[in-house]
């Protein structure tokens, strides 16, 4: 699908608070509230706008250690590993990745009980050949909204 600067400019506010009614953004960007709409049910239509979330501070929350877990498998076993491990709530993101380890986990715990636990139920996982846990002291910049 082809994007133009008008569907870059919906999509960044939306970024930025889903919230926003067509309403407010047709008067923020200048555009007809009919074409913002229009525009927004293309995307939506096209799978470009998949769902509307909203961004928390999981720290608030309790959650206090974010853990990146690279994770070793058996050849040909990754697919079901990666969705089992994906069903646990803790787990923000599973990716297949190039290197030494198959697939890098990230998750959240409220402490280190629920970390240590989470990584010996993946090793109990069958095929699972061998993790590595990474511990985040200190977080950066924690974004995924890019455009």
């Amino acid at each position: 699908m082809e994007f133009d600067e008008t569907d870059t400019r919906i999509l960044k506010n939306l970024l930025v608070d889903s919230r926003s009614s067509a309403r407010q953004l047709s008067h923020k960007l200048g555009l007809s509230t009919v074409t913002v709409l229009t525009r927004i049910k293309k995307l939506e239509q096209k799978k470009v706008i998949t769902g509307y979330t909203t961004n928390l501070d999981h720290t608030i929350l309790g959650y206090d250690l974010t853990g990146i877990i690279e994770v070793t498998t058996t050849k040909g076993k990754m697919l079901e590993i990666e969705s089992k491990i994906a069903e646990n709530e803790n787990v923000c993101a599973v990716y297949d990745i190039t290197g030494h380890a198959d697939i890098l986990v990230i998750c959240k715990f409220k402490n280190r009980g629920e970390l240590s636990n989470f990584i010996k139920n993946i090793s109990t996982i069958p095929n699972v050949e061998n993790t590595v846990t990474h511990v985040v002291l200190n977080t950066m910049k924690e974004d995924f909204r890019l455009i």
